[in-house]
């Protein structure tokens, strides 16, 4: 299986490789490293690696672990073949040859770029972050901090377009203030979030949780790459966003082949 690895470790010569030969040791093949980050003597990199399906990873994070100076952020599940920067010039050029589709292309191609589970386009509507702002006294008994709860709870944003993978039964994070930020949600699944500045259009691109592999969170490099994304798509594909509608309700759950209309 596909996975990425990523690692904070001592920017200095022959700490990158020695990080490889690690790897390696532990029966992983490398297939693309990507530098995220060189700061104050540190650096964050992401390895990708092909490691042995059934395999169980605590031997890599063990060999990682011991190693002087190394930090493992996260090592998770990668769909997909690896892709660089370039690829987001060829999704761009796609949403442009076909503006009408757009918004599906973008939110289905994106989790590939990032390494990601899923993404999906909420429409968020101006006045939702203060809907059900119900203050809580403290003093309230447990039956009335429920009862105040419930009434604080705030509608989910209608969803307009989601990837095949997204799961129809979603716990969203705090999507407000509508600025580009990465954020974890309840269940530690890790979100990007980035707005298109207008129609209240956000992209969520989600990373799922996982008891065995534990995914970081999204770098500040990846949100301002989908933040990129989004205000490029959002320039091409225009006054076609202002159009998106919520899919209409349907019975039974939403058919993975029969997505919601994008524009």
């Amino acid at each position: 299986m596909l996975l990425r690895v990523r690692v904070a470790l001592p920017d200095r010569p022959g700490s990158l490789g020695q990080v490889a030969r690690t790897l390696g040791v532990a029966g992983a093949d490398i297939v693309q490293v990507v530098v995220l980050e060189r700061l104050g003597g540190r650096a964050i990199d992401d390895f990708t690696v092909v490691w042995p399906g059934g395999a169980g990873v605590e031997r890599l994070r063990a060999g990682l672990s011991a190693m002087p100076g190394v930090r493992v952020d996260g090592i998770w599940r990668a769909i997909g073949a690896p892709v660089a920067g370039a690829f987001d010039a060829e999704l761009l050029t796609q949403v442009a040859s076909n503006p009408n589709e757009g918004l599906a292309t973008l939110v289905d191609t994106v989790p590939a770029l990032l390494a990601a589970d899923w993404a999906l386009a909420l429409r968020v509507p101006a006045d939702w972050a203060a809907r059900g702002s119900v203050g809580i006294d403290v003093r309230h008994g447990a039956d009335d901090m429920a009862v105040l709860g419930a009434m604080r709870k705030r509608p989910e944003p209608p969803v307009v377009y989601a990837s095949w993978r997204a799961p129809e039964q979603l716990l969203l994070p705090e999507v407000t203030p509508l600025r580009a930020r990465s954020v974890t949600g309840a269940d530690g699944t890790r979100y990007a979030l980035a707005p298109f500045g207008r129609a209240g259009l956000v992209l969520v691109v989600a990373r799922s949780a996982d008891a065995e592999l534990p995914v970081a969170a999204f770098h500040a490099t990846e949100v301002d790459r989908v933040a990129q994304l989004v205000r490029a798509a959002a320039a091409i594909v225009g006054d076609r966003l202002d159009a998106v509608k919520p899919p209409a309700p349907r019975a039974g759950q939403r058919s993975s082949e029969e997505p919601a209309s994008a524009v």
